[in-house]
């Protein structure tokens, strides 16, 4: 789940929680273990997106896979939120909550999980395709990966945030698409939301130097229109304004002495669509 960001504050993008925490081997081993359960529940999910199931139904897969593997939901509860997950759909930007709404052909919809485990935090999203999707929609599935991986290549120690900000905007722009300003990457470990906030759009060279031992997400929300979005009344979904499609995807990540660990892998291969 990415962050509300205030979009009001400076550009230094150090983000609202403090200071940004160096995390140890103890850290590594318990993000690792969080991660790894957070994407072996993405991974689980792949045959039961299909038309005709009601995105409840999904929810109530990622609670038992959760509590199965040790862990808990991270999203349950969280300020209000109802759902084991978020359930995003086409034109929802992020934060959809899950229930009795009903996948259809040609859906396409992002599906976020954090988990609980030992105390650490495994945030990762995945966009999944809903049987037949149009090119446009997959077209824009694959940026979105693309301008993540982007992102994360420029996450390496000396580099600066703004280099992974830039790295996704710049490569996301050059296919016309709009990268959503108003929420962000987050910082995360043993708290769910910590520093730094790391927005997806912004200069190269600009704000907090990456060292090892920082955790944090990279998880890009791209539009086929406008970056503008709005949040519905129900306090939590976010929208596109002009209602073009949308699509996320989301790592956790560590700096290390060479580059950048991804926690979030799947096992399985399944980082991206198709997951045939």
């Amino acid at each position: 789940m990415n962050e509300y960001r205030n979009i009001e504050q400076d550009e230094s993008i150090v983000g609202r929680s403090g200071a940004i925490k160096l995390h140890g081997p103890e850290g590594f081993a318990g993000m690792r273990a969080a991660g790894r359960l957070a994407a072996q529940v993405l991974d689980a999910l792949v045959p039961h997106v299909v038309p005709g199931v009601a995105t409840q139904e999904i929810d109530d897969i990622v609670y038992r896979l959760m509590r199965e593997g040790g862990g808990v939901p991270a999203t349950l509860g969280y300020r209000g939120f109802t759902g084991s997950c978020c359930t995003s759909i086409n034109h929802v930007v992020c934060h959809g909550i899950p229930g009795t709404k009903t996948l259809k052909e040609g859906d396409i919809v992002n599906i976020d999980v954090t988990v609980i485990l030992d105390g650490w935090h495994g945030d990762t999203s995945r966009m999944y395709l809903v049987g037949d999707v149009p090119i446009k929609a997959r077209r824009l599935v694959d940026a979105t990966y693309e301008a993540m991986m982007r992102g994360i290549a420029a996450a390496r120690p000396g580099n600066r945030l703004g280099d992974i900000s830039h790295a996704i905007q710049s490569f996301a722009e050059a296919q016309r698409y709009g990268v959503v300003r108003d929420f962000c990457g987050h910082g995360l470990g043993r708290q769910f939301h910590d520093a730094p906030e790391v927005v997806h759009a912004g200069q190269p060279g600009t704000g907090p130097e990456l060292k090892p031992g920082m955790f944090f997400t990279i998880e890009p929300m791209i539009n086929i229109g406008k970056p503008a979005c709005k949040i519905l009344d129900d306090g939590w979904t976010a929208v596109t304004r002009d209602r073009s499609l949308s699509a996320q995807f989301e790592h956790s990540v560590g700096i290390t002495e060479e580059g950048c660990e991804i926690f979030t892998k799947s096992p399985k291969g399944l980082d991206k669509p198709p997951y045939s």
